[in-house]
């Protein structure tokens, strides 16, 4: 094992700027079932900002942004990306797709795909999985250390609330997010251990280098992890959305959390045994989860409250006020995977595909000017397991 990491330098990236990298299903236009022939897609796609790649799962497509200052810009070219593709053939935002036959998997050609196939093997080949990977920039490698440990706290909280694939090969897996059981199955994958700083980072990457399946450090699958080449801290937590206003939400509650961790105090890291099993609760529950708060186990509603509130200290200045509160829809309403389970019991799987792709092809709803809010964030309290009050005027 090396004692001494090589040199990982970190290109540094001011403003706490903001990119989104979004995983979607393709789906048969007439049947919504699994749709193979990305590269066919990729040839016709020509999107007017941003860019739509593949994966290494054929029938999977993934939709990058610019980097970007606020969470709308960066939604609205996810919105175009989005439009551009479904031209040309159906898409679902969802973690998996809900009918996808177990093994029935074709990975994409390239080196690093062979090399992912050839060590992962049968693990690779299970079912494709879409998630949305979140880069917040980072002034140094530092500090993007220091906002990776405090991130791995809100890990779980995130899971449960983006949980969006509780169906996997037909069938109800009791999860609310199949792809973070699918996910946590892969090597290096999970939540990480909290570093002492960036050369305790390094050094991990240097030796996982050196045991010959991780070439670089963009073959560390974590839920969170320092993104050294672009100056970024990467949040990967998420399950792929089907509601643009959902993910608008969530992507601006972790870009006011990443930057709260990055230049506040740092404090205990959580343990990784606690981590982990709080994130088994938040797959497997989702909204329904008791995640930790404080001293005890509280429920997730609670917890989300709590996060939107600090969130909130930063939201006007990041931004995303707006988008932050729309998240009060998703903690009332419900999140993705719950809205699948309504669909199945209003008209089974047929449901639950249509609506999956009407909502991943829908406009992203923009607040009536009535409904906007001054972000006197200095008044906003929480009351009970989760409403907003407060001389905002923002009530649940």
């Amino acid at each position: 094992m090396p004692a001494l990491c090589e040199s990982l330098s970190f290109r540094p990236c001011e403003d706490f700027s903001l990119g989104l990298e979004e995983e979607v299903l393709m789906a048969s236009p007439s049947s919504l079932r699994p749709y193979g022939g990305t590269d066919a897609v990729l040839a016709l796609v020509d999107p007017v900002a941003g860019t739509i790649t593949g994966e290494v799962s054929d029938g999977v497509l993934e939709l990058v942004t610019p980097v970007h200052g606020r969470v709308a810009e960066a939604i609205d070219v996810l919105g175009g990306l989005r439009a551009e593709a479904g031209r040309h053939v159906s898409l679902l935002g969802a973690g998996v797709h809900p009918v996808w036959r177990f093994g029935d998997v074709r990975l994409r050609e390239g080196a690093r795909y062979q090399l992912i196939g050839d060590s992962m093997r049968a693990l690779m080949r299970q079912t494709p999985h879409c998630g949305v990977h979140v880069h917040v920039g980072m002034p140094d490698g530092e500090t993007a250390v220091r906002a990776c440990n405090g991130m791995r706290a809100w890990i779980p909280l995130l899971q449960a609330l983006g949980a969006n694939s509780p169906f996997w090969y037909g069938r109800d897996s009791g999860l609310a997010s199949s792809r973070s059981v699918i996910c946590n199955s892969f090597p290096r994958a999970g939540v990480p251990r909290a570093f002492a700083g960036y050369d305790d980072f390094a050094a991990t990457v240097a030796e996982l280098q050196a045991l010959g399946d991780c070439p670089d450090y963009s073959f560390l699958w974590w839920d969170v992890r320092p993104h050294p080449r672009l100056g970024t801290l990467e949040i990967r937590a998420l399950d792929a959305q089907s509601s643009l206003d959902d993910l608008a939400g969530l992507v601006a509650l972790i870009h006011c959390l990443a930057v709260h961790e990055a230049t506040a105090p740092a404090g205990r890291p959580a343990s990784a045994e606690g981590v982990r099993e709080l994130c088994f609760r938040a797959c497997r529950d989702g909204l329904d989860a008791r995640l930790w708060l404080d001293d005890g186990l509280r429920p997730a509603r609670e917890v989300a409250y709590r996060a939107v509130a600090l969130a909130g200290a930063y939201a006007a200045d990041l931004g995303c006020w707006e988008e932050l509160m729309l998240l009060r829809r998703l903690l009332e309403q419900g999140n993705g995977a719950q809205r699948q389970r309504r669909h199945a019991r209003a008209g089974g799987m047929r449901v639950v595909l249509r609506r999956l792709a009407d909502e991943t092809l829908a406009p992203a709803l923009r607040r009536r000017a009535d409904d906007t809010t001054t972000p006197g964030v200095q008044t906003m309290t929480i009351h009970g397991e989760g409403r907003f009050h407060g001389a905002t005027g923002v009530a649940a």
